[in-house]
């Protein structure tokens, strides 16, 4: 399965960057893809990273998992691209999975994909998960949507993302060889 993470300007590198170094890690294909117009795209500490393609190149068909991290004004960045958020409406639509971490979640809830769903996000946007039972807990996965809350939660996130990729044998092998101890 092909996923696919989108980075623009103010991108929160740990949750962006974790997630793609632990997919790929567990042979699961990351494709990086900025958001904005040039394949340099800075995070919101300065880091900059140089993505795979951009938006514009990619054919959203190849692609069976969609990745919003969050980072501000990241997700905010992500939700102002009209393009990217009619692709995500389509993901939505045809049961692809969707995984938002930190700030991004909030996007689900305002475009009301989280009605009667479970779901997480940072914890003073909740709120914005409009129509969805916020339970305290790192991470929620509710059918084809995988939520998480934000920078520490970041290797867990990319855990279940693996599960419903691939299974919970890799995910486990992936946690045990980078020694992450959930506490």
């Amino acid at each position: 399965m092909k996923t696919a993470i989108f980075l623009t300007s103010g991108f929160e590198e740990i949750e962006a960057l974790t997630v793609v170094d632990i997919l790929r890690r567990a042979k699961i294909s990351c494709d990086m893809i900025s958001v904005d117009d040039d394949m340099e795209v800075t995070g919101a500490h300065g880091i900059e990273v140089k993505a795979d393609s951009l938006i514009s190149q990619i054919d959203f068909e190849e692609y069976e998992c969609m990745i919003l991290p969050g980072g501000s004004p990241g997700w905010q960045n992500l939700e102002k691209s009209q393009y990217l958020m009619k692709r995500l409406e389509e993901f939505i639509q045809k049961g692809k999975l969707v995984c938002a971490i930190c700030g991004a979640p909030t996007i689900l809830g305002r475009k009301g994909y989280l009605n009667d769903k479970t779901a997480v996000c940072y914890p003073s946007l909740e709120s914005e998960l409009k129509g969805a039972y916020v339970p305290d807990e790192e991470v929620v996965r509710d059918g084809n949507i995988i939520t998480s809350r934000g920078v520490g939660t970041a290797i867990a996130f990319s855990a279940e993302i693996i599960r419903a990729v691939l299974d919970d044998e890799t995910a486990e092998e992936i946690l045990k060889a980078i020694v992450y101890k959930q506490y």
